[in-house]
């Protein structure tokens, strides 16, 4: 989804690395794309925002969501500039209050917009679909900045 001019502004930022990297999945890779500086980048969180409008106006959904952590802002600018309810996954239950996995306004059965920074195995997809899942909410529609190609898509 990343576009050449978007990839650029990336590397000016120093969100893409050139080296060794060991990935989340274990693999290892010669680049490493960080995207948590996304959230000292106001203007390429509100660009990030824009092209996924782009790619998904013509899905019908109620509400979005970030697969934590580095997703939130992403999907957090993306509620806020096109005024659609977010919810939050959490990674974990609280162990007081509401103790809740989903936070936020939702009615079983709203369709929700996934957004996901970068994936590899697709496993952090399926984990956060399964609680949404759980939360009687409905996951049709992921959208991905960036795909390694290594097994996510077949894995979904």
């Amino acid at each position: 989804m990343l576009t050449r001019d978007l990839s650029l502004t990336l590397y000016d930022i120093g969100a893409i690395k050139t080296g060794n990297f060991t990935l989340k999945s274990g693999t290892t890779s010669p680049i490493y794309i960080d995207l948590r500086l996304l959230i000292s980048a106001p203007d390429v969180l509100e660009s990030l925002a824009e092209k996924i409008h782009f790619k998904t106006s013509h899905l019908k959904y109620d509400l979005v969501c970030g697969v934590p952590y580095t997703a939130i802002p992403i999907a957090t600018a993306f509620s806020l500039k096109y005024k659609k309810p977010m919810i939050l996954k959490r990674k974990e239950m609280k162990s007081h209050g509401t103790k809740r996995m989903v936070e936020g306004i939702f009615e079983p059965g709203q369709k929700v917009l996934l957004l996901e920074d970068i994936v590899t195995s697709g496993m952090s997809l399926m984990e956060t679909i399964d609680v949404l899942e759980a939360a009687e909410l409905v996951v049709e529609d992921t959208v991905s900045l960036v795909d390694r190609e290594q097994g996510a898509k077949e894995q979904l």
